[in-house]
């Protein structure tokens, strides 16, 4: 399994991708939605893991381009911003119920990570 981590803050998403391999999980890292797009086109990935706010191409837009190339790919929403309603108000109406607020916890974005893959085993028939 391969997850992508998306996020402007690369100090943070880079320390991030460490603290995912060192648990055994197989992560890269973009600073940027283009950045992103161009490993997604040379790599498949089962988990994006997305910031809602970054330049030029937010969370959302992120997402729609990442599944328009990687129909299977799960997503993991990201924010530091704003109120817990507004972002899953957001996330709603993007299509997803998966997020988490910054500062955000290892074991809570693994714990994310593995409700994923558990539902992704159900939907190919591995219960």
């Amino acid at each position: 399994m391969k997850i992508l981590l998306v996020d402007d803050e690369v100090a943070f998403i880079r320390a991030l991708a460490t603290r995912l391999s060192l648990r055994g999980m197989n992560a890269d890292w973009a600073g940027s939605a283009d950045d992103a797009i161009q490993m997604a086109e040379k790599e498949y990935y089962d988990i994006a893991v997305l910031d809602m706010k970054m330049p030029k191409v937010d969370g959302i837009k992120l997402k729609k381009l990442l599944h328009a190339k990687c129909p299977d790919m799960k997503f993991i929403f990201l924010t530091g911003h704003g109120s817990e309603d507004a972002f899953k108000a957001g996330v709603s109406e993007a299509g997803a119920d998966n997020y988490l607020l910054k500062p955000v916890g290892i074991e809570d974005l693994m714990g994310k990570i593995k409700e994923i893959l558990a539902q992704k085993g159900k939907e190919n028939g591995n219960e």
